[in-house]
Formats: C-alpha cells, structure tokens, sequence
C-alpha cells in the first residue's frame, strides 16, 4: 500500500478527523537515520503525527516538531508541510531496550522528561509557538496534551510503529481527531469508548487498513465524510546550494580556515544523511 493520509470530518462537521499510513515513510526514515527499534518507533510516531499537522496548513506553510527528553534518544525532530511531505531525525538513532512491561517498545524510557515544542512558519514572517512538558514519552500522550494545552482544542491523538526482527518497518500509521464546538458529550463518549476499544494502529495497518478504515473504527461509518486524500512521502529539502549558504554564514574567518587547515569541507545532512563535499575552489568563491 503507498503512504498517504486523509483529512474528513463525522457527526456533520463536529469532529474534525485526519488518519494516514506511514509505513514506507517511516522505513525510508529508518534506513536513513540507521534507527534502532525503540529509536525507530519514536521518529516513527513523531514523523506521523507531525505529517497529518502539516496537513492542517495551507499552501506553503510549514510545520516542526521538537521532542527534547533527557533519554537516551536526545532530541528528535520532525518537519512537514501542507502536501504531505516530512522528514526527520533522533538524535542517538541506536537506541533499543528490552519491551516494556506491556510486551511494546519501551518509547517513554527513551524519551524520558523535557519538552514538546511546535513551530509553525506560515509564512510572511508569521510564526505560531507552543510548549508544552512531556506528560507521557509515549509521544501520541504528549501530543494530545499539546493540542489540548497550546492549542485549546480537545483532541485525541494516536500513532502506531511495528518493527521487524530484521528492524525494518512493518507497519506504521496514526490518527487525530478534534472535537469542534457543539459536539455533545454523548459523542465524545462513543468516541472515548471506541479508541479504547480499537486494536493497535500498527496491526491494523500490517492487516492492510486504509486510513479511511482506521476512522471507520472509530467514528461512526455513516458519519464519516471524506474530504480529501493527500499522498505522503519522506522528503528532504537539503542541497548543495543550502550547505554552502549556511557555510557562507560563518564568517570569513572560519572559511579560511577551513581553506588553509583542511582543504575543503564535507557536510552531512541531519534529516537524510546526504554527504556533501565542498571543494577550496567552491570555498574561495564564497570569500569573494
């Protein structure tokens, strides 16, 4: 099945619901980061929440999440924006611990304590920030409570990685749903009582769930109004011309040296891993 995400709204527009399969999307982040089991369910579920966020954007806006805990994973990041594109990574990708006392990767072991940041660039210098601590390390936890605290709207946030013996990606995948106003305490209910009740994401999605049907087992199915259906896909936005424009920015005296001391410079991208090399000659033309 190929990676996409759909947006739709149940209960004629009183919840406001997003789902996507990330399976081959988190795999390419895997393969990339070289992630670890645990590492790769954290980037995993951060990379799918945060996709189906960019999908709430319009145009050419962009959105970045931060989790920074002080486990053993360090930081990981996710960016996306409106079409379905995301990239990511985790600080300490080979990070892995036995399962939790639930039989699932122990994520909030790793995550530990800190903050979940979201930067939303919408553009003409317009920015949107908002904290919050982590409450669980789980990550679906956490971002709920973003949404709840930062945002002022009630959500319910899921997200789900399997990994293989081998560490490849099996499955990957999530929702959020957001109440609206004049949704009724009775729907809500249903809804608490259904996601409680739902199997895993993940092995929904290895069944070969479409997003459509993930929502199916949580709204009502004759409710559920889909709205549009966006292809999704690992994407870096890395370049040459990027690498030596941040490299221009260090001032002329690091780049120099950099002439001098080391006869070029090499450059690796945090969120695909792309190696650049930078030539003296291309280094000199910066000076001028």
């Amino acid at each position: 099945m190929k990676d996409y995400l759909v947006k739709a709204i149940a209960y004629d527009g009183k919840i406001r619901c997003y789902a996507a399969v990330t399976t081959n999307t988190v795999e390419e982040a895997r393969k990339r980061q070289d992630t670890w089991p645990t590492a790769s369910a954290a980037l995993g579920r951060t990379l799918t929440i945060t996709v189906m966020m960019g999908a709430m954007l319009k145009g050419d806006d962009t959105i970045t999440a931060n989790i920074m805990g002080n486990g053993s994973l360090g930081k990981i990041v996710a960016d996306a924006n409106a079409h379905g594109e995301v990239r990511g990574y985790v600080s300490n990708p080979h990070v892995d611990f036995e399962l939790n006392e639930k039989g699932k990767l122990d994520v909030k072991r790793a995550v530990g304590e800190g903050v979940l940041s979201v930067v939303k660039d919408l553009g003409l210098k317009d920015y949107f920030t908002g904290q919050v601590p982590i409450v669980s390390g789980e990550i679906s936890e956490d971002f709920t409570y973003y949404f709840a605290t930062s945002e002022q709207i009630p959500s319910a946030v899921g997200a789900g990685v399997l990994v293989a013996p081998d560490y490849h990606i099996l499955a990957a995948g999530g929702f959020i749903l957001q109440v609206m106003p004049g949704a009724n305490d009775s729907i809500i209910d249903e809804l608490e009582k259904n996601i409680a009740n739902m199997p895993h994401i993940s092995e929904l999605i290895e069944k070969g769930y479409t997003p459509e049907q993930l929502l199916e087992q949580i709204v009502a199915k004759d409710s559920l109004k889909i709205l549009e259906s966006v292809p999704v896909q690992y994407k870096c936005k890395c370049s040459k011309a990027r690498i030596l424009r941040a490299i221009k920015g260090l001032g002329e005296a690091e780049i120099k040296s950099m002439i001098e001391k080391d006869k070029g410079a090499e450059a690796t991208c945090h969120f695909c891993g792309e190696v650049y090399h930078i030539t003296e000659d291309e280094l000199k033309e910066l000076l001028e």
